[in-house]
């Protein structure tokens, strides 16, 4: 079944918009992705997660006959019924980053640069059995690695909650991590416990980091972010603007009240004194439409 072209929502952020069908279900079928290899466009990338572009910028895809030795792993398949693969590879001098390709990529292009990077980071990291110590083959296409008398691994995701905390009204609270530029501000962020909800982690980190304590706790968008490999859960929540604010030094360099209209400029690049994150992260998402609803 291909995916709803609809999924491509120019509303969600550029790697949560789920318009490649993964099709699971041909990950152990040999027969099949033989086939599908000779009709493929394929993505190298190399273990710094970088992609061969062309001279415009746009990424280099390859056919089978072109394509150099390395693991290959299936993506999946467009609307069409193209399908695509990830080839792990040295690449060239001509190459660049999904941080930096990212906003000129189209939807298709992100998801597969998003998908390819998560799993060259996994595959890199996870040559071993943790439980075993046993080295461990890749199969299912690129899905699973199998050490020898030991349990599967999978591909893991971390997951971590994203907050744009606002006084209800036409303030939000945004912070400078430690070691970031001076102007740089951005919305607090932190990753899930064991044995925590999202939510739970939201009030949490938000106490730990800047000592507010947090209400009206509303989920917004989920968005993966494969550096190395998290899942992103963007959040709205309120707090007491007349509060102290108290920062973690470890954690926080800087943190204070912002007005919509000056983070309005911010986004729209109008501002000297405040630089907020690029259009691929879930902060912009988050940042964005919250300054569009007032």
């Amino acid at each position: 079944m291909s995916p709803d072209p609809s999924l491509g929502d120019t509303d969600l952020p550029l790697l949560s918009r789920g318009v490649i069908e993964r099709a699971a279900h041909r990950r152990t079928d040999d027969a099949w992705l033989a086939s599908a290899w000779l009709s493929a466009r394929i993505l190298l990338m190399d273990d710094d997660g970088r992609v061969p572009v062309d001279a415009e910028g746009r990424l280099a895809y390859v056919e089978a006959a072109d394509a150099p030795e390395g693991e290959r792993w299936f993506l999946g398949l467009d609307v069409t019924g193209t399908p695509y693969f990830a080839v792990r590879t040295e690449v060239g001098a001509s190459s660049s980053n999904l941080r930096q390709l990212a906003m000129e990529l189209s939807d298709v292009d992100a998801e597969l640069c998003s998908m390819a990077l998560a799993l060259v980071n996994w595959h890199r990291t996870h040559v071993y059995s943790p439980v075993n110590g046993e080295r461990a083959v890749t199969s299912h296409a690129g899905w699973v690695r199998q050490p020898e008398g030991g349990p599967p691994m999978w591909p893991r995701t971390d997951p971590a909650m994203i907050v744009l905390v606002t006084d209800g009204g036409d303030r939000c609270l945004l912070a400078r991590g430690a070691g970031r530029p001076e102007n740089w501000y951005s919305c607090l962020a932190g990753f899930v416990e064991p044995g925590e909800s999202a939510e739970a982690c939201v009030a949490r980190e938000v106490f730990e980091e800047v000592g507010l304590r947090v209400h009206g706790v509303r989920y917004v968008v989920s968005q993966p972010w494969p550096f190395p490999a998290s899942l992103m859960l963007g959040f709205y929540a309120l707090a007491d603007p007349d509060a102290p604010i108290t920062r973690d030094p470890g954690e926080i360099a800087d943190a204070r009240w912002f007005t919509r209209d000056e983070l309005r400029d911010a986004l729209e690049g109008r501002s000297t004194s405040m630089a907020t994150p690029g259009g691929i992260s879930v902060a912009h998402h988050l940042m964005d439409r919250w300054v569009r609803s007032g």
